[in-house]
């Protein structure tokens, strides 16, 4: 698939590692039309500024159309959230800006670091609420809001639950890549954004579905996994302050 929706000019070969079944060029076009590119400025539609937080020293800053409501932060696999105001999208793009400049929040957290703190997530809710309580705090505190964008209180929303990560062992493995003639069997234990965990004969393995673009699937029955399977990264060390982009 190339980007918005045609088909690649070149057909391009996309490696089996790839998440977006588009080809390097067809990624770049494809992300030049997107609102997180910052290309699109007559979008009249209100934003969202939130935090969100996946795991100790692991919390982000982002937008998301207002009439998306939560989507975006389950797409992200998102454990707790809370918004930080709204308005208009230059209004929330520039607060977003003044996070991630003041208080050193990044706008994006790999997942791979994502799925490596999930078997050690705080069991408290209102543990797993603090760093956003935290840093909403020090946030609605700073000067140079932009008076178009409506703050709004601290009100953490939880997703442990909604996603099945309570008692979930821990995982093993992630899938890498897709192959021809491979499959991939297990039961569903868990599912944090695009990522399923699924019990299978070697312990807890995560299928990360954007693998899944461009495949053609069928039922795996009861036959054993048969794709390549690589350990997750280790989780780096919890900071107290965030660094800046990754």
């Amino acid at each position: 698939m190339g980007a918005r929706g045609h088909v690649c000019p070149v057909r391009a070969v996309v490696p089996g590692r790839s998440t977006g079944a588009r080809c390097e060029e067809c990624a770049r076009l494809e992300r030049a039309h997107s609102v997180a590119a910052d290309t699109i400025a007559d979008d009249r539609r209100p934003y969202h500024v939130y935090l969100a937080w996946f795991g100790a020293g692991m919390t982000k800053v982002g937008i998301t159309a207002v009439e998306r409501g939560p989507a975006r932060l389950l797409e992200q696999g998102a454990v707790c959230f809370s918004w930080l105001g709204a308005g208009p999208l230059m209004a929330a793009r520039r607060t977003e800006e003044l996070l991630r400049a003041a208080l050193r929040v990044p706008d994006r957290i790999p997942y791979a670091e994502k799925r490596a703190v999930r078997s050690r997530l705080p069991a408290a809710p209102a543990e797993r609420a603090a760093e956003i309580a935290e840093l909403h705090r020090r946030a609605v505190a700073l000067g140079g809001w932009p008076e178009s964008l409506e703050r709004a209180p601290f009100r953490p929303v939880d997703h442990m639950a909604v996603f099945g990560l309570d008692g979930v062992p821990a995982a093993v493995g992630e899938v890498s890549e897709l192959v021809a003639g491979g499959s991939v069997s297990g039961e569903l234990v868990a599912a944090a954004g695009p990522d399923l965990h699924l019990a299978t004969e070697r312990g807890v393995v995560v299928l990360d579905t954007r693998l899944m673009s461009g495949w053609e699937l069928g039922p795996a029955g009861r036959v054993a996994s048969s794709v390549p399977v690589r350990p997750l990264k280790e989780a780096k060390e919890a900071r107290g302050v965030q660094d800046g982009l990754f």
